[in-house]
């Protein structure tokens, strides 16, 4: 398997937290630069477009060379099944997401994009890949920590508190775009983006156990939601201008979303999946709010509420009360594996116990 190649070094207990933490930091500078380029006239379906085969492009040598023996048979269910997560994870997610961005700010985004981890976590528990024991500590620390994670969020979206002056050394001061007025259909759109993110992250699981070649279905995902964006893309934008990319911020916008979040990030949240489940990645996703607030304010000249300080407080302390509750059963997990082979070396004794009885009794009786 490529996770040999590629995690055989730090192949250790917290590794899940530190990649998934490396992710967050990822997505946040991305909010800012892309918010940049879409001031600078990207289009964002576009946008999504040229990332995603950029992506695919980048992943597809390593995923034909690493798994040439660990991809499984394709065939025509199992490619729509793909078809399908790409459209959920890739295409329809983030046009969506990055329109909305186009309405609102990336503080809000981040924001109400911490309403992922709750509805991926109930999504979990009604299709049972998430146990909730109300009268196991595990279980009460998950709940508690999800409902602090999603009042951390309301509170970053509608508590604003008193004004802390932006910093006057930050070394990009950036100004609201006049488009940024439309909130609600940027809010519509952002609320549907989430929906679908929960749903990709839920099929992920399902996927992984029929396809567990994760750089070979990244490279699918890439070029399947590239495609299928293109298609939207040229569907609502009839201008060729808008697909000339300059030697400008767009230009490096498109790259480094290619490179570090498409090809990079994607594969390190499928192999995250696989080993920890969705809930856990998702519930990383409250990272991205404190750290576009810190970015803001230090970095782009945005004024600091004391309602982000409060809401990321509370954020924080939900996400570590969630990954309390998520160790112990880990922990339950590999002790239940672990007595598992002494249980089946029991049976397989009984088994032959009874039937060295019966050899015996047909002995006698003959």
């Amino acid at each position: 398997m490529a996770n040999a190649y590629v995690f055989k070094i730090v192949n250790w207990r917290f590794t899940p937290h530190f990649l998934l933490f490396f992710v967050q930091t990822a997505y946040s500078f991305l909010y800012f630069i892309t918010e940049a380029a879409f001031s600078h006239g990207l289009n964002p379906h576009v946008y999504v477009t040229y990332r995603y085969f950029l992506g695919g492009s980048l992943v597809l040598p390593f995923a034909y060379f690493l798994e040439r023996k660990a991809r499984p048979k394709m065939t025509l269910p199992l490619f729509l099944e793909i078809f399908v997560l790409s459209l959920l994870g890739a295409s329809l997610t983030l046009n969506m997401y990055f329109a909305s961005l186009k309405y609102t700010s990336p503080t809000f985004i981040t924001s109400m994009t911490n309403t992922i981890p709750c509805l991926t976590f109930l999504l979990a528990i009604i299709l049972r890949l998430e146990v909730v024991d109300v009268r196991n500590p595990r279980g009460i620390a998950k709940i508690l920590g999800t409902l602090m994670a999603l009042g951390g969020a309301l509170i970053l979206a509608f508590y604003k508190g008193t004004d802390m002056q932006s910093s006057h050394d930050a070394p990009i001061h950036v100004r609201s775009n006049p488009a940024q007025q439309k909130w609600i259909k940027g809010s519509f759109l952002l609320a549907a983006s989430c929906i679908t993110w929960s749903m990709w992250a839920i099929m992920q699981v399902y996927t992984l156990k029929k396809y567990p070649a994760q750089l070979s279905l990244t490279a699918m995902i890439n070029f399947l939601g590239g495609a299928q964006s293109a298609v939207f893309a040229l569907c609502t934008q009839h201008k060729p201008e808008a697909w000339y990319i300059k030697f400008d911020i767009n230009f490096w916008c498109i790259v480094y979303a290619g490179i570090v979040v498409c090809a990079l990030t994607v594969f390190l949240q499928l192999w995250c999946t696989k080993q920890k489940g969705p809930v856990f990645v998702t519930m990383f996703n409250p990272l991205s709010t404190v750290e576009v607030a810190i970015l803001a304010y230090f970095f782009f000249g945005e004024k600091l509420r004391s309602g982000s300080l409060l809401g990321g407080a509370v954020v924080i302390v939900g996400l570590y009360l969630v990954l309390l509750g998520k160790e112990g059963d880990q922990d339950q997990m590999k002790s239940q594996e672990q007595s598992s082979p002494s249980n089946g070396e029991e049976k397989d004794s009984h088994v032959q116990i009874e039937a060295s009885a019966r050899r015996e009794s047909w002995a006698a009786g003959s």
